[in-house]
């Protein structure tokens, strides 16, 4: 059966726990632990959901906010409907794929 994965980047959730609020108070930890990053890549990565994150990255983060990968990224798993085979009769709603007439009334 099929599984549907998705993740939750919670990097400003954990930052605001530790008391830091804007891009510009981590970016001084970033910068002294050897990370150079702009400040519009710090704040797409507090703002948004990376698809991608670096190791030395995602482990300077976690040392700055004294967490795991596991507090910063939660993950989700639902398994998904099973697929219909080839040739399977499935009920047809017809209703659906039927155009309504259209009723022309004389104007007065």
């Amino acid at each position: 059966m099929p599984r549907q994965i998705s993740y939750r980047w919670r990097l400003r959730e954990l930052m605001a726990a530790r008391g830091m609020f804007t891009v510009a108070e981590l970016m001084p930890h970033l910068t002294e632990r050897g990370i150079t990053l702009s400040s519009s890549q710090v704040h797409r990565l507090v703002s948004g959901t990376p698809e991608r994150l670096s190791l030395p990255v995602l482990a300077t983060l976690c040392d700055i906010l004294d967490c795991t990968p596991t507090d910063l990224i939660t993950t989700t798993a639902q398994n998904l409907p099973a697929r219909r085979a080839a040739g399977e009769e499935a009920p047809i709603n017809l209703a659906a794929r039927r155009p309504t007439r259209v009723r022309l009334t004389p104007e007065a």
